[in-house]
C-alpha cells in the first residue's frame, strides 16, 4: 500500500520512511506543507501520515483543504500538539486518527493498517480468497493453511489484489500502488511479479483480463 508522509523533521521523517518501508509500505516523503498538499493529487495514496507544524502551510489547513475538495483518503495526524482541544480540532477537521509524538513505529503501522482495512471495507483483519489467507498484521500469507514465502514486492502486489477482490485492476493502477516516485521500474517487472505469484499460489489465482488488466481468479485446486 502506498503512503504519503508529510513531515518536516529530518530525523523523524527518516525514521518513519525507513520503518514504514521495511513494514511493506511504499512511501513518498515530503517536507513542507504546500508540496504535501499538492502531492495527494499526484498518486493514488492509500493513507496519509500528516504532521501539523509544517513550513509553508499548517497541517490542519492542508487537511481542511483536502476535505473541502472531497479527498477521502484516510489521514493519520502525527504531531507534538497533544492537548485535548488540539486533538478534537484535528478530528473535527477531517482526520481519521490522531497520534501524538513521541510514538512507537509499531503503533503507527497498526493504525495505518486499520485505516486502510476500513477504507476497503475489510472488517476482518484476515482477508481470504479461494484457498489463500492474507494476514496483514503478521505479514503472512497461507495457501491451504501452509505459509507461503513471498518477496516484499510479491506481498505488496497480493495485498492490493486482496483489498480489491471484485475489481479488475489496470496495469497503471497496480504500478502506482507498488512503486514510489524514486523507484526505477523495468518494463516487465509487473509481469515477473505476477508470474511468481501464480507459481506460488496457483496458476489461475491471478487472471489476465485482456485489454484491461488483471483480477483475482481461483486456485487450481479450487476449480
Amino acid at each position: 500500500m502506498r503512503i504519503l508522509l508529510i513531515e518536516d523533521d529530518q530525523l523523524i521523517g527518516e525514521g518513519l520512511n525507513l520503518g514504514l518501508t521495511k513494514s511493506g509500505f511504499s512511501v513518498d516523503w515530503f517536507k513542507d506543507g504546500k508540496t504535501g498538499l499538492d502531492a495527494l493529487a499526484s498518486a493514488p495514496y492509500d493513507a496519509v501520515v500528516l504532521d501539523l507544524t509544517l513550513p509553508k502551510m499548517d497541517g490542519l489547513d492542508i487537511l481542511q483543504n483536502w476535505r473541502r475538495n472531497n479527498q477521502d483518503v484516510p489521514v493519520l495526524i502525527l504531531t507534538a500538539r497533544d492537548t485535548l482541544d488540539e486533538r478534537i480540532a484535528g478530528l473535527q477537521r477531517g482526520a481519521d486518527d490522531y497520534l501524538c509524538k513521541p510514538f512507537a513505529l509499531a503503533e503507527v503501522v497498526a493504525r495505518l493498517q486499520a485505516l486502510i482495512r476500513r477504507r476497503y471495507g475489510n472488517t476482518n483483519p484476515i482477508i481470504e480468497h479461494s484457498l489463500v489467507k492474507f494476514d496483514p498484521n503478521q505479514r503472512k500469507v497461507f495457501l491451504k493453511d501452509e505459509e507461503v514465502a513471498l518477496t516484499t514486492r510479491e506481498y505488496n502486489l497480493l495485498e492490493f489484489f486482496m483489498h480489491n477482490k471484485d475489481r479488475v485492476l489496470t496495469r497503471g493502477s497496480i504500478e502506482e500502488k507498488l512503486y514510489t516516485w524514486d523507484d526505477e521500474v523495468s518494463s516487465n517487472a509487473l509481469e515477473v511479479h505476477i508470474y511468481n505469484l501464480r507459481q506460488k499460489l496457483g496458476k489461475k489465482f491471478i487472471r489476465t483480463v485482456h485489454g484491461v488488466g488483471y483480477a483475482l481468479g481461483k486456485n487450481d485446486e479450487a476449480d
